[in-house]
């Protein structure tokens, strides 16, 4: 019995303490490619069904990555796009699920620079991580604009399932 309290001691003893955790951690990031190519089929996706629309990427610190303005939508739309792309990033779900799980403050999160809970946030998650965050403006309701993303996410979905 000595033996083994012993040797939890030693275990313990030995275990890095949080002055001895690791100063520097690795992170999967998405690429400036993979961030233009999923703007794009959203851009894409939305004007197939007649919709001008901005697509925005940002990663999952929510630094803007990528902006697409297809030709005739309003410059504003670029905006809202990040916007709702940066308020999946802060709750870490679609930006219409954060908008249903916090109805009780949702319009209070309107008033942080930068966030808007509308729908038309999806994240986007690489190789079991989530990478970032796309987010549409311009359709004709935002449950459209989502739609379009989903639509970018479904077409490389081979891709961002085997990152690495």
């Amino acid at each position: 019995m000595k033996s083994i309290a012993a040797a939890t001691l030693l275990l313990l003893a030995a275990a890095p303490t949080a002055s001895q955790a690791a100063d520097l951690i690795s992170v999967k990031q998405i690429s400036a490619e993979l961030a233009s190519d999923l703007a794009w089929e959203a851009v894409r996706a939305c004007r197939a069904k007649g919709y001008q629309v901005s697509a925005v990427v940002v990663d999952r610190s929510a630094s803007t990555q990528v902006v697409i303005r297809d030709t005739l939508a309003p410059r504003f739309t670029i905006q809202i796009a990040e916007e709702k792309a940066n308020a999946v990033i802060l709750s870490k779900v679609s930006s219409s699920e954060f908008r249903k799980n916090r109805e009780d403050i949702r319009m209070e999160m309107n008033h942080v620079d930068g966030l808007l809970v509308l729908e038309g946030g999806l994240p986007v998650t690489a190789g079991g991580s989530m990478v970032g965050a796309i987010g549409v403006s311009g359709a004709p309701g935002g449950e459209k604009d989502a739609e379009c993303a989903l639509e970018a996410l479904a077409k490389l979905e081979e891709r961002l399932e085997f990152a690495d």
